[in-house]
């Protein structure tokens, strides 16, 4: 342990690494419930998402910490499995092997620019005001899937969206969750998500058994199994996915895109944490950590899932001490123990008790909104337009090209073109051929 972990010289312990491994599995182990929901909207089995979700958690999360070190355990990001379902599958119509064969393309190209310089120029290219518009505009994203998802808003068809029938049964319990869940993230609760989670299933349970319709009941426990038929499947959506090459662009620079600063941004926010930057702002092991979280990607695409990411919520482990490779590998084995309860986590995930998740982690995640220099018109703009295009044009993707090329006109309008990285005219040019070929 002591030679693998270097647990003296980072000041830590067998105990206190596990500890913080079991804090940091429960604050993300909602995702073994919200991932199957989500990616059932595209057609995929919830069993064999759960299957995939769980097993590629469990191995990029021991694969983190014996590679890299580091304390920060990997799943299906949120927000990406939003832009599987929600906009490629959902909106662009593509099958989810197609998706899953972006996915692994995607996760490939990850490992390939994770070994080279390539990272670095990216991540200098694009504007940080951009990033965090990115995330916030995800936020509010997943945050409106929630709330549609929960029933407590609906289609109408004189205002496009209006208030659902609050006096249904699984409107309210859904309501409750919500509240109940943003009670405990006041309360700083630990894994407050998950608890909340707990909670609504609990209650939708016991309503259940008294009579109330349309709660989670526990019915599945005895049809436990593996469910591996998404294992593969990815190889099968090649030709689906290439056969618009300009939308396969897109898609795929959507999907590393999101990946890659997610990544990167939970990456740099825990290495602060734990001195693990150094006075050049680089990251201790960095690129064997993005290369630990693509290869992630890879395996999830492999197996059956949207793309693995590095999750913020590690940040939960580390501030109980965890501040090595143990602690990720501890979440890792936890994981993948997870998949024996598969039948009973599946059948009390229904959308009242996920739904409130969804919405409390698209508040987080909207945080990111006082970070934009609001006062900078051009930044206002672009942050703006990117962040209320995912809503209104229900897609991360489109949101994300609408903002890039605002942005840039934005820029030249104040004569500040020489802040602009050629990466970034390349990708506008990106954005406009694809938006062109949705009118043709």
């Amino acid at each position: 342990m002591e030679k693998l972990f270097k647990l003296k010289e980072k000041g830590s312990d067998v105990k206190t690494e596990i500890l913080a491994g079991i804090t940091t599995f429960l604050a993300m182990a909602y995702i073994l419930g919200v991932n199957p929901s989500i990616l059932s909207a595209s057609g995929m089995s919830p069993t064999a998402v759960f299957t995939a979700t769980a097993i590629a958690s469990g191995f990029a999360s021991i694969l983190m910490g014996i590679v890299a070190n580091y304390p920060v355990a990997l799943a299906p990001g949120m927000g990406v499995n939003a832009l599987f379902a929600y906009t490629v599958c959902g909106a662009m119509g593509y099958s989810w092997q197609a998706a899953l064969a972006a996915v692994f393309i995607s996760g490939v190209i990850f490992v390939l620019i994770s070994v080279t310089g390539i990272r670095k120029a990216i991540i200098n290219a694009i504007p940080v005001q951009m990033k965090f518009a990115i995330g916030a505009g995800i936020g509010f994203f997943i945050a409106f899937i929630g709330f549609k998802n929960a029933g407590i808003i609906v289609s109408n068809e004189a205002t496009f969206v209006g208030i659902g029938n609050l006096a249904q049964p699984a409107v309210l319990l859904a309501l409750f969750g919500l509240l109940v869940t943003i009670a405990l993230v006041v309360k700083k609760v630990p894994a407050a998500v998950f608890v909340g989670m707990v909670v609504t299933a609990i209650v939708g349970v016991i309503l259940g058994f008294v009579g109330m319709e349309g709660m989670p009941v526990i019915s599945q426990v005895a049809s436990f199994n593996f469910d591996f038929s998404a294992a593969g499947q990815f190889a099968n959506g090649f030709a689906e996915l290439f056969a618009s090459p300009f939308q396969a662009i897109v898609i795929l620079f959507s999907f590393l895109f999101v990946d890659f600063f997610d990544t990167a941004g939970t990456l740099i926010s825990i290495g602060n944490s734990i001195g693990l930057v150094n006075k050049k702002g680089e990251l201790e092991n960095g690129e064997r950590a993005l290369l630990s979280d693509a290869i992630g990607t890879v395996a999830g695409a492999a197996l059956g899932t949207s793309t693995v990411t590095s999750f913020v919520e590690s940040t939960s482990g580390v501030g109980v001490g965890g501040r090595t490779g143990l602690t990720a590998v501890t979440t890792g084995v936890l994981f993948l123990l997870a998949t024996i309860f598969s039948p009973f986590i599946l059948s009390i995930a229904t959308n009242a008790v996920t739904a409130p998740a969804l919405i409390v982690v698209g508040i987080m995640m909207a945080q990111q909104l006082g970070n934009i220099e609001w006062k900078d018109m051009v930044i206002a703009a672009a942050a703006f337009t990117t962040v209320i295009m995912m809503v209104l044009m229900y897609s991360i993707s489109d949101g994300i090209a609408c903002g890039f090329i605002i942005y840039s006109i934005g820029m030249l309008a104040a004569g500040r073109s020489k802040e602009l990285n050629p990466i970034i005219y390349a990708l506008d040019v990106l954005f406009i051929i694809y938006f062109i070929s949705l009118c043709i």
